[in-house]
């Protein structure tokens, strides 16, 4: 009778994801915040600090989601549940917000607002929207187990 070996994700590969994917939350909160307090009192430092903050936040956040996309189309070692495939994709929208408004963020200070903050606010929405499903997964996971 053969064994079959259960596919594992990379320890390396994980350790990568779990190091980035909160920094890149992080980075896109601090930006919102830093937009909101921009809005608020028209200072250009916020404004520039945001920008820096969304570049960071995009370099922290793509690199997990190739990780994702590897363990989750390609390789199949994640399991494959509903809620990985809808995560990733809700992350991958929150990316993609992200990058028009860095567009956004390269304008003028006074070009940005209102648009950089709606999309700060969007990218911030979809990344909680796919953290509260993750934890949500994990959670029927575990009861279930």
């Amino acid at each position: 009778m053969p064994s079959y070996a259960e596919r594992r994700p990379s320890r390396v590969a994980h350790f990568f994801f779990t190091l980035l994917n909160p920094a890149a939350y992080g980075a896109f909160v601090s930006g919102m915040i830093f937009d909101v307090i921009y809005f608020s009192t028209q200072e250009i430092f916020w404004v520039k600090a945001a920008s820096w903050l969304n570049f960071f936040g995009l370099l922290f956040a793509i690199i997990p989601r190739l990780i994702n996309l590897y363990q989750i189309w390609i390789s199949r070692s994640l399991p494959q549940l509903f809620a990985e495939r809808r995560s990733f994709w809700l992350n991958l929208v929150a990316i993609v917000l992200a990058i028009f408004n860095a567009f956004i963020h390269s304008r003028d200070a006074w070009g940005v607002m209102p648009a950089g903050l709606i999309l700060s606010l969007l990218t911030v929405l979809f990344l909680v929207i796919a953290v509260i499903n993750q934890a949500v997964s994990s959670t029927h996971q575990q009861e279930v187990r």
